[in-house]
């Protein structure tokens, strides 16, 4: 040693630094991609111990979006017949009710009279829509009854029945009807129909005053 002391030249060291910088920076790439994995991993497992309740409500309004179309719940749009093979109110329909109505149908067509249904199958949420709107309608659930049943009861949520549209088609069907099985059983709905096969033989059984009336 002579005491000399060497300084390493301004140049060398920001050329040092800036190589220190840039290793550091590949390194820190480097961590990232190799953990990014497990985070994802850690995310999702994250997900899974969600509440319950949560994932429930995030699943129920994906289902809700999926099945708000109002003609997948059995909604008609006018002047549909029984020959509308792609909508489930009438696809729906038990298939001896849709087989008499079809050809009763026929029928009548045959005689000049159009005949609609207003509305065949309905899913329990839109037979439970109908009943609310009853209510508010009617001012109690105990009037709501007399015209629209509840889901549980309701012989729409079980595609055995019709209302039909068009007052030259329930007047047709109240005289011919029966020979095909169809039946009026309400008095004060003489658009509701539904299958009585015993009619064809030995007419139509009484009706009831309503559908409170089961």
């Amino acid at each position: 040693m002579n005491g000399t002391t060497h300084q390493i030249p301004r140049s060398a060291a920001v050329v040092l630094i800036g190589a220190a910088s840039l290793v550091a920076v590949i390194a820190i790439v480097l961590v990232t991609l190799l953990l990014k994995p497990f985070a994802s991993q850690a995310s999702g497992q994250q997900d899974m111990n969600m509440a319950p309740g949560v994932v429930l409500s995030a699943l129920d309004s994906r289902n809700e979006s999926q099945s708000s179309d109002p003609e997948s719940q059995g909604k008609l749009p006018n002047k549909t017949t029984a020959f509308g093979d792609h909508f489930p109110g009438i696809v729906n329909l038990d298939p001896d009710l849709l087989h008499a109505l079809r050809q009763a149908s026929t029928a009548a067509n045959a005689e000049g009279v159009d005949v609609f249904v207003n509305s065949g199958w309905r899913s329990k949420e839109y037979q439970a829509q109908l009943y609310r709107e009853a209510a508010a309608k009617y001012g109690s659930e105990e009037e709501a009854s007399r015209w629209v049943a509840t889901p549980e009861v309701s012989s729409h949520v079980s595609g055995r029945a019709v209302d039909l549209g068009g007052v030259d088609a329930t007047a047709w069907f109240s005289q011919f009807g029966a020979s095909y099985g169809l039946c009026q059983t309400y008095e004060n709905e003489p658009w509701h129909y539904e299958l009585r096969p015993e009619a064809a033989t030995e007419g139509c059984p009484a009706m009831s005053t309503d559908a409170t009336m089961h």
